[in-house]
């Protein structure tokens, strides 16, 4: 069956996938920053009974409400896309994979569902104190959601807790904390988190100046500035803290990402990481001989730095990730791509043999095979790779897509810090040119989280599980026109219910909070 699939399926069941996800990371991260600022705002009217700090944390509920509805909407068919585009891969690693998305619908959606209706409804009819509890609840549910959500992703990355059985051909989970408690996980959901917190305090901040363009809702535009500066500075710097945890665990586990993402085709000793640089589009592979940029500018020392912790370490490079040969940190020398799909190789016949000999009831045989297959298993996702070119992800995409996200990550916390000083000493009304600037960086948050999703998945490739089950083997064997006609189906729905949401949001937006 694998051998037959077309190489058209795969990217057209990528390219469904990824537009449902880029859709549905439209939506998210808004509402995990607005959950914290309303209830913030919330928090302040319990504590002073000012009716001015209800109607505040009343009108971002109403923007929260949105984007909450519609990314539900589009989260749910994301989930549905596993059974449906990737049966391989729900199968070889589901009893691993679902249970983090189970917990996740059973405990974080049923909590969220549960208390967003007595926040949205229950002003009045519930006491103050437990209407802000739900309100602080429903963000939390958000919150834990995004926690399994990412628990999931992040095993994708670094499958840990988990053995092969080969007498079922799954992956089964062996250790529940190591999969939840992952480093790589746990840095996920943080950095992932608060990039989110930021986008809300930029969407805060920049829809408060419209007002202050207006001249209309002075007071609540001022205090909701101040609030979601002050949160966005801080917001901002902890995603740049926990940004370079992301690199330390990248580096420790996705080798071939961190070299794709600086455009490192040598591995080098004391690396630099290069902080403006423009790729040679002529650079077709690791052993072509041509250089990989046309120019560029290195902070000397800092990747090694990073990826390290130490200054003159070693950091391989794609060449020397694909031709191994260097000494890795735990010692070993590094295996070459061709022997790892060698080995790769070995462990799928060894399966097969395996399997064979159960069949025919030849115990020691089953015996030899199994202990061939475990000896070589954590390279079973090699044998499916027929070029070690498949190895290298796309370069100049990764490239690009991380500095457009750390260099605007470095922008956020600069226009933070800048309006936070601005709103606390100056008269903020007056400044027209800074309301535009802030404004228009809210197209920026949103740009910089779909650059950080582009690089945390397109950096896997070729893996949808690393090491353990290539993209092209994970997919369903389904007719490719299906796949198409959903794909434009879908673009057609999410389009429709964006601009719905940018037309509502809009409206809301200009009726003000109540006075």
């Amino acid at each position: 069956m694998i051998e037959s699939i077309d190489t058209s399926l795969i990217d057209w069941s990528r390219a469904q996938f990824a537009m449902t996800a880029m859709y549905h990371w439209l939506f998210v991260p808004l509402t995990l920053g607005l959950a914290v600022v309303m209830a913030i705002m919330e928090t302040v009217y319990y504590k002073t009974g000012n009716e001015f700090w209800k109607r505040t944390a009343q009108f971002w509920m109403k923007l929260f409400g949105i984007n909450f509805a519609i990314g539900v909407a589009t989260g749910l068919i994301l989930e549905f896309e596993f059974g449906t585009n990737w049966s391989n891969y729900s199968w070889f690693v589901g009893d691993i994979f679902g249970a983090p998305l189970a917990i996740e619908g059973i405990l974080a959606f049923f909590m969220e569902a549960t208390f967003i209706a007595v926040m949205f409804f229950g002003w009045n009819k519930v006491s103050k104190r437990f209407h802000l509890v739900s309100t602080w609840l429903t963000g939390l549910g958000a919150t834990i959601s995004a926690w399994w959500i990412l628990v999931a992703n992040a095993w994708m990355q670094h499958p840990v807790g988990m053995q092969f059985n080969p007498d079922t051909v799954r992956n089964e989970m062996v250790d529940f904390w190591a999969v939840a408690l992952s480093p790589v996980a746990v840095n996920k959901f943080f950095h992932t988190v608060l990039s989110g917190w930021v986008l809300g305090a930029i969407f805060v901040v920049g829809v408060s100046c419209w007002f202050l363009l207006k001249k209309r809702n002075t007071r609540f535009a001022l205090a909701s500035i101040k609030i979601g500066a002050v949160f966005g500075l801080v917001s901002s710097l902890l995603v740049a803290w926990t940004g370079d945890g992301s690199a330390y665990q990248v580096a420790q586990t996705q080798p071939m990402k961190l070299a794709a993402v600086e455009g490192l085709y040598e591995g080098q000793e004391a690396a630099g990481l290069v902080a403006f640089g423009v790729l040679d589009p002529a650079k077709e592979s690791h052993d072509d001989g041509k250089e990989p940029f046309l120019f560029r500018v290195e902070i000397p020392s800092l990747l090694s730095l990073l990826a390290e912790r130490q200054a003159n370490a070693f950091v391989p490079g794609i060449r020397n990730i694909i031709e191994g040969g260097y000494m890795q940190n735990d010692g070993t020398v590094a295996l070459s791509a061709t022997e790892k799909i060698e080995r790769g190789k070995t462990a799928i016949a060894a399966l097969a043999a395996y399997r064979e000999a159960k069949k025919a009831g030849n115990a020691e045989d089953a015996q030899l095979a199994y202990s061939i297959l475990q000896a070589n298993v954590p390279y079973f996702g090699y044998g499916y790779i027929k070029d070690v070119n498949e190895l290298v992800p796309n370069v100049p995409l990764n490239f690009y897509a991380f500095r457009v996200m750390v260099l605007l990550g470095g922008y956020f916390i600069l226009f933070f810090l800048f309006i936070s000083i601005v709103v606390f000493k100056k008269d903020l009304t007056q400044m027209r040119w800074l309301h535009w600037v802030a404004l228009w960086t809210i197209p920026f948050g949103y740009i910089a989280g779909q650059a950080g999703w582009v690089v945390a998945e397109c950096g896997r490739q070729p893996w949808a599980i690393r090491d353990m089950l290539p993209t092209s083997v994970s997919i369903s064997k389904l007719d490719v026109g299906s796949v198409q006609t959903t794909f434009f189906i879908f673009l057609i729905l999410f389009t429709i219910m964006l601009i719905a949401e940018i037309r509502i949001m809009l409206r809301e937006i200009k009726k003000g909070p109540g006075e």
